[in-house]
């Protein structure tokens, strides 16, 4: 996940949002007592008759782009990145930046933390330290996936990405070569804590008062953040030194190989699958725009994130170094500059960016934040719902 810097201009110069009267049939948030009632304006955008062609050509463009992204993706895995052998096979043989099977496995570990910090820290902490300083607004526009509400569900997946990588495998059992199950055979006190805080983690998400933007304020958000507190924390000092302990163990070896054959690549040819399938739907609503095509849309979108929500504890090599990741997901978004792009009559060339991809580059940053999932979440919900038309 790739949150972008012009969110903090955008709070600053109140673009495109205000607080505004319960006029429109939204849940508002849940305040602290004592406190004003604040009701979000999502966007002070319909789709209407005479904006759904440029509505549904921008959801065209931004899905053909992200079904894109998801291929590149799983291309650069499993046949061929940068012209040279596939990164799976890169990772396996310990090439690159990687010089033994321990530093991959370590690098499987790195990820989980990265991820199992995020989500604590900043997918739930900074909406709520924005919450506790009375900051009502900018804590509800800082949450990832509140135009669909559809954040813990987001939330529990990046979880359940730490416990794919642990495991080995993508349905909740244990691979025979999997750090799981050789963590559990060296040392079977440090495995049942992973597995008792990973678990600990993902229920106290689900725990959480839903949906998470109308209830930043409540003591659910606090016992999901200890837990993933708690979660980093057994990653990054136990399970960081057994890897340390075993870099000579041969088994590595089969662990790294287990990782990328049983959840990497199945993930992305996953995310292929359905940002194909989401690419349809959208296809089909600009044919015949309708409630029920919305509705369609808006469900595979649904669809379309798990695998992604569950790759982000490997979000290292091509989804990195290629930029796509803040091609698929940056977000908070950029509503001004969402709305220039349906006024401009530009839509193709202003969603596209070439060349060398460089995070410092501010012209491709700018172009990432009106393409990807989010604002296709923009396009496709409002209120916590598919939009009606």
């Amino acid at each position: 996940m790739k949150k972008n810097v012009f969110f903090i201009g955008l709070l600053a110069m109140g673009l495109g949002f205000a607080a505004c009267s319960n006029d429109n049939n939204e849940v508002p948030p849940t305040l602290p007592e004592g406190t004003a009632d604040v009701t979000i304006d999502e966007n002070n955008i319909e789709v209407t008759a005479e904006n759904i062609s440029t509505w549904t050509q921008y959801a065209t463009a931004v899905a053909n782009l992200l079904a894109k992204d998801a291929s590149d993706l799983n291309q650069a895995w499993s046949i061929s990145y940068n012209g040279g052998e596939a990164y799976a096979q890169t990772f396996k043989t310990f090439g690159g930046e990687y010089q033994s099977a321990a530093a991959c496995v370590q690098q499987i570990v790195d990820g989980c933390i990265d991820i199992a910090g995020e989500v604590g820290t900043a997918k739930i902490g900074e909406p709520r330290d924005l919450w506790e300083a009375g900051k009502y607004t900018e804590a509800v526009f800082a949450v990832e996936s509140w135009y669909s509400w559809h954040s813990i569900d987001d939330y529990s997946n990046n979880i359940l990405s730490i416990r794919n990588a642990f495991n080995g495998t993508r349905n909740n059992t244990e691979a025979a070569h999997s750090l799981a199950t050789f963590t559990k055979a060296k040392d079977g006190t440090l495995y049942a804590s992973v597995k008792a805080k990973i678990e600990s983690a993902y229920n106290a998400i689900k725990g959480m008062n839903a949906p998470f933007r109308s209830h930043i304020g409540s003591a659910s958000v606090v016992v999901a953040q200890n837990a993933c507190a708690t979660l980093v924390d057994v990653l990054e000092k136990d399970l960081t030194s057994f890897v340390s302990q075993h870099a000579d163990d041969d088994e590595m070896e089969d662990i790294v190989s287990t990782y990328v054959d049983q959840v990497v690549l199945p993930t992305y040819a996953d995310l292929v699958s359905k940002t194909v399938a989401l690419r349809q739907a959208i296809v089909a609503l600009s044919n015949q725009p309708s409630s029920a095509n919305f509705k369609n849309a808006a469900d595979l979108w649904i669809e379309a994130r798990e695998p992604w929500e569950t790759s982000e504890a490997f979000l290292f090599g091509p989804v990195a170094d290629l930029g796509l990741d803040p091609n698929m997901d940056s977000w908070p978004l950029d509503v001004d500059a969402i709305k220039g792009v349906m006024e401009s009559g530009k839509i193709e060339e202003l969603i596209k960016w070439e060349g060398e991809y460089s995070e410092d580059n501010a012209d491709i940053e700018a172009v990432q934040n009106v393409r990807g999932f989010h604002t296709l979440e923009f396009l496709l919900f409002k209120n916590g719902k598919a939009r009606s038309y």
